[in-house]
């Protein structure tokens, strides 16, 4: 199984190019052998120069929502230029999700724009945090998004989806058909400073997410990109090694499972 990794996850070491040349040499050399760009302004001329210079294909993006709905054609050409097919949303801004109405509104926006993606050969993708799980009248935001963007695909991440209190498996399977990308992030509980327990991420295989049962699930429902994100990674004393350690994790996962 061929993996990837989401940049978010070294956000502050791709903050020019030189930097995101660097860190993809890095991470190709431990065995990431496509990324998702995200955590850094969006240039579609710098990521091409970087992929050319690499070998290394950027195949899935996070880029402001105001572009996807207003300057959709251009953004697709910006994509087509370095040949990513995928056209990602880290997130409808949380402040429109609180307002049902605002939220339809920007929904049937984003609906118009994959519909004019899918006709020209690209997909749009929605990554899902823990608050697509908030109900309005018994259908979660994410039943919602589904259900008016027909054309929708979600970034399906591990973490959030376990935060926000959903069945990760019956959710891969609900989706089947739509998580051509997903985000494999692991998801532990630890003692803050002030003595209490709360939730954190960890390098894969640290935490509580059944990656056993999970990762064969995804790629039975069509999972193509397996990216790992781990959030706080950037915020390491040594962030390379937090991400080497979810790189030798599925290394070994493809060594024990066949």
């Amino acid at each position: 199984m061929d993996f990837g990794l989401n940049l978010y996850s070294l956000r502050t070491l791709i903050q020019t190019e030189d930097e995101l040349l660097k860190t993809t040499e890095t991470l190709s050399d431990m065995g990431y052998k496509y990324l998702q760009f995200s955590g850094a302004p969006f240039d579609a001329k710098m990521i091409k120069r970087v992929s050319v210079a690499t070998g290394v294909p950027f195949v899935l993006t996070h880029v402001p929502m105001d572009r996807i709905i207003g300057d959709t054609e251009r953004l697709m050409d910006e994509h087509a230029s370095f040949g990513c097919k995928n056209i990602g949303l880290g997130t409808i801004p949380w402040k429109i999700l609180c307002d049902k109405d605002e939220m339809m509104s920007t929904i049937d926006s984003l609906a118009r724009a994959a519909d004019l993606m899918t006709k020209n050969g690209f997909k749009f993708f929605y990554h899902n945090h823990h608050v697509e799980f908030f109900k309005y009248d018994e259908k979660t935001i994410l039943d919602i998004l589904i259900e008016r963007i027909p054309q929708v695909n979600i970034t399906l991440d591990t973490y959030w989806a376990q935060y926000g209190g959903a069945n990760v498996l019956a959710l891969v399977k609900k989706l089947s058909g739509r998580i051509g990308c997903v985000h494999l992030k692991d998801y532990k509980i630890k003692i803050s400073d002030d003595g209490k327990f709360v939730p954190d991420y960890a390098p894969l295989g640290d935490g509580n997410m059944d990656f056993d049962s999970i990762i064969p699930a995804m790629k039975a429902s069509g999972a193509e990109y397996f990216l790992v994100e781990m959030d706080n990674a950037a915020e390491a004393e040594r962030p390379f090694e937090q991400i080497k350690r979810c790189a030798d994790y599925l290394k070994n996962f493809e060594v024990k499972n066949g």
